[in-house]
């Protein structure tokens, strides 16, 4: 099987040699119109490259930015069935349900142990605006595993399938509901057949979709994600249900050759979105035959992040933002071609003063950026 973005060899998908470099710009190139927009349920997606659930990074200024730089659709930072049932309106934590109006669609996602009080955090979403709920299966971490989330559900079919069942039940039949998984807890078969258990019951509980990162529970964020298992999920589904793929998309390039190389529907962008929205805006050029756009220069990037810096402000006021702001400063540094010392500066952002004058600093002479390696994406987790 091939695509315009590269070749499978062999029958087996590597995370390796999937970058492109500056000179093959040209080369990575795709066919016009050969990307189908993407429909989750009733819910017109559009171009099939999204913004994944991010934990402490996927927040509405993160989604807002991506969003006008070209992402169709993203999905809020997960939140706890415990904790969306005891959520009031106290101004810490009323930004955790905030929608922005220019983010439309956008999806909720939710995670938790009991399948009762899941389904009623479900409807705590519905209430608050989201278009599509998202339940998380996927979560490797070691405290959300003891606690009976996230991914662990993989390895329990029947606890899996009662939640999606009762949250399809309980969420407005209009709204769409979907299931983001891993490809299992781990590499045995007795893992492959509960992950497909669990498939094969969202798809009959009617859920729309489903988005599967290429790792097991176990491998977290080590090792390459193993694209190859997308395939036999979209093929084992037809067109039943949209699936969507997860795991190694730091480029552009990336995203189009997951769709190319497994069939799937479309692809959610986590840690290669992270200071770096302009991923969506390469990744329709390059679906519509165009040359890879040239990175950002610094005059663009200073604005974008002045931009994301006052959505900061308005979603959690003036004193809170310049630290919420930092982590996403020091990624948005990344495409600097003087990393390192920029990012020095950023990593003491404590009032807006501070970012203003790192801005001066860093950005004050306009000149060309860099595309990001490989190397600075981090173990941030996506969820």
């Amino acid at each position: 099987m091939t695509g315009p973005l590269g070749e499978l060899n062999g029958g087996t998908l590597h995370a390796t040699d999937r970058h492109v470099a500056p000179g093959d710009r040209a080369a990575a190139t795709a066919s016009p119109n050969r990307y189908r927009e993407l429909k989750i349920g009733d819910v017109a997606i559009g171009f099939p490259v999204v913004q994944a659930a991010l934990s402490g990074y996927s927040d509405l200024p993160m989604r807002v930015i991506a969003r006008r730089h070209g992402a169709s659709y993203s999905v809020c930072e997960v939140m706890l069935d415990q904790f969306l049932l005891a959520l009031g309106k106290r101004q810490k934590t009323k930004h955790f349900l905030d929608i922005h109006p220019d983010e439309h669609p956008v999806g909720g996602q939710l995670m938790g142990a009991e399948p009762e009080q899941f389904s009623l955090g479900a409807l705590k979403l519905v209430e608050a605006g989201f278009d599509i709920i998202d339940v998380n299966f996927g979560c490797p971490v070691k405290k959300v595993l003891g606690r009976c989330r996230g991914g662990f559900h993989l390895s329990q079919p029947e606890v899996a399938i009662e939640i999606l069942q009762r949250t399809r039940d309980i969420v407005p039949p209009q709204i769409p509901v979907t299931v983001k998984m891993r490809r299992g807890i781990d590499d045995s078969a007795e893992s492959r057949d509960a992950f497909f258990e669990i498939l094969d019951g969202a798809r009959d509980a009617g859920l729309a979709a489903a988005t599967v990162h290429g790792r097991t529970v176990v491998q977290r964020y080590v090792g390459p994600s193993r694209w190859e298992f997308l395939r036999d999920v979209k093929s084992h589904v037809g067109g039943s249900m949209q699936i969507l793929g997860s795991g190694d998309l730091f480029s552009a390039a990336d995203c189009l050759r997951m769709i190319d190389q497994t069939g799937i529907d479309g692809v959610t962008v986590a840690r290669g979105a992270i200071g770096n929205p302009w991923i969506f805006q390469q990744a329709r050029a390059l679906a519509s035959g165009k040359p890879l756009p040239e990175p950002p220069t610094l005059f663009q990037q200073a604005a974008v992040m002045r931009e994301h810096f006052a959505l900061c402000e308005q979603t959690y006021g003036e004193a809170r933002a310049p630290l919420l702001m930092r982590k996403f400063a020091i990624k948005y540094s990344q495409s600097h071609p003087q990393y390192e010392t920029v990012r020095l500066s950023l990593v003491k952002l404590k009032t807006r003063a501070d970012f203003e004058a790192a801005l001066q600093l860093h950005y004050g002479n306009d000149g060309p950026g860099r595309m990001i390696p490989r190397d600075c994406h981090g173990s941030q987790e996506e969820k």
